[in-house]
């Protein structure tokens, strides 16, 4: 009997042991860490953009409990593009659970002006280049491609680092000598004709026809390139 006495005691103690052996203890900056990797994984970044992912510090109060398994995490499915809370939780025999504020910065390519540009400059790669701005900060039909702009002009002066939108240049500006092409499924046949406004790519602009003086609508199609569609 005094030898079951003594062994129950002895087994107890083991299997504290064991589970103390067990559990894992991790530092707020591992969580930090976890949580951060997770969120990258599982958040993507805009296309042609990247993502900048950054943690809130665990309260330094919290104190953090050893865990018999592996952390988990999860984000929630109603959570926005800039800011979500990410669960962090230890299931175990004595579970526990926190959330942490996540911020995310997504980040795009645009076209920037590369130095300052004057009103009526062409543009071209000297004062053109891609720089990546806060998605949520851009205003206006931004571009991502430096080769759709060139041969334009700049509308007005455009300072070194500001967005090049469709309000600041023109594919086709107002005086301009243009080509003026009509066309069927059968035919086509081509112009010239004077530029009444400014314009983009795909929009329609009142044109001259310099040889009969009659004035028709045409769509920017190409630098200097208008397009009826007969």
């Amino acid at each position: 009997m005094s030898k079951i006495k003594i062994f129950i005691p002895f087994l107890s103690l083991v299997t504290l042991m064991s589970i103390s052996v067990h559990s894992m203890t991790f530092d707020r900056s591992y969580i930090e860490n976890f949580a951060k990797k997770y969120v990258e994984k599982h958040i993507t970044a805009p296309p042609n953009g990247k993502m900048e992912v950054i943690v809130s510090a665990i309260d330094p109060r919290i104190q953090i409990k050893p865990c018999e398994s592996p952390l988990q995490a999860n984000i929630p499915e109603n959570h926005n593009s800039r800011n979500v809370n990410i669960k962090i939780s230890c299931v175990d025999s004595k579970s526990w659970y926190i959330y942490l504020p996540v911020k995310i910065i997504n980040t795009i390519a645009v076209v920037v002006a590369k130095e300052n540009i004057s009103k009526g400059s062409l543009l071209d790669n000297s004062n053109l280049e891609l720089a990546y701005h806060q998605q949520k900060k851009i205003r206006g039909e931004w571009q991502d491609n430096t080769d759709n702009l060139i041969g334009g002009k700049a509308k007005r002066s455009i300072s070194k680092g500001t967005l090049i939108t469709k309000r600041n240049i023109c594919m086709v500006c107002k005086g301009d000598s243009v080509t003026i092409i009509a066309r069927s499924d059968d035919f086509s046949i081509k112009t010239s004709g004077i530029a009444l406004k400014d314009g983009n790519i795909g929009e329609q602009i009142r044109v001259k026809n310099k040889r009969s003086g009659k004035t028709i609508s045409a769509r920017i199609s190409a630098i200097n390139q208008v397009i009826i569609d007969l």
